[in-house]
């Protein structure tokens, strides 16, 4: 089905950040017919959230239990790796730099949910099992993910909904791909796009940790992406068209 047919078939667009209203007015969409809301997957997060405040003893005891990681210990680094376009060079290079931090920084725990996917699993294992401070867990129950977001210290990250959560728990995010669709985040400096060189992850992520400065900006900018009243705003506009 092409974009010119669904926009026939939309009555009404609601648009997650002003640049995807832009890109529905370049396709031609009346700006009468975009309505500017927010993404309601910033609803669902800060539900999670809020859900899961209720329990926060009970998840760190969980993940002592079962992984042996004290999360109030040290500074937490999440990292979430599993593009296809990374396989192979550009994963092994991002697993290098997850490994010289931990070797570096004994002042941190790195918490990485690994991929099932093969070309990530077997690789992962490889470089980074058998480190002290790098943790190879299974992947998450989305609440456990919201919760290690929360009690994260920065995440890295090669996933689209992180970039957009991330900055909504105050996390600095950098970006391990080559180029991202989330160009907001980049824009407003709540992430930063650092390729699959090792070189830049080690650095960049360094940065952070050493300059509190530069950390407090990343991490105190506002959400491009929703405030957590998406849905309440698409109700909203829906009645008032009636």
């Amino acid at each position: 089905m092409n974009r010119q047919l669904i926009s026939q078939l939309a009555d009404f667009h609601f648009a997650p950040t002003k640049q995807a209203k832009n890109n529905l007015l370049k396709e031609g969409i009346v700006e009468e017919k975009i309505f500017l809301t927010g993404n309601t997957a910033i609803d669902a997060l800060f539900m999670i959230k809020e859900k899961n405040a209720k329990n926060d003893k009970k998840y760190e005891e969980n993940f002592f239990k079962k992984y042996k990681i004290n999360l109030n210990n040290k500074k937490l680094i999440l990292v979430t790796a599993h593009r296809r376009e990374s396989f192979g060079e550009g994963l092994k290079n991002i697993f290098l730099a997850i490994k010289e931090i931990a070797q570096k920084r004994n002042d941190v725990e790195i918490i990485y949910p690994v991929h099932l996917n093969p070309n990530v699993y077997h690789l992962a294992q490889e470089i980074l099992g058998g480190i002290s401070n790098i943790h190879l867990i299974e992947p998450l129950e989305y609440d456990e993910f919201v919760f290690l977001m929360d009690k994260s210290y920065l995440i890295l990250t090669d996933s689209g909904g992180i970039q957009e959560e991330a900055p909504s728990l105050k996390k600095p995010v950098l970006v391990m791909r080559n180029k991202t669709e989330r160009l907001e985040g980049i824009e407003i400096g709540v992430s930063k796009l650092v390729g699959t060189n090792a070189k830049s992850i080690i650095n960049e992520t360094l940065l952070l940790l050493n300059d509190e400065n530069i950390y407090r900006k990343m991490a105190s900018g506002n959400n491009p992406y929703g405030d957590g009243e998406a849905a309440k705003r698409v109700i909203q506009t829906i009645v008032n068209l009636k």
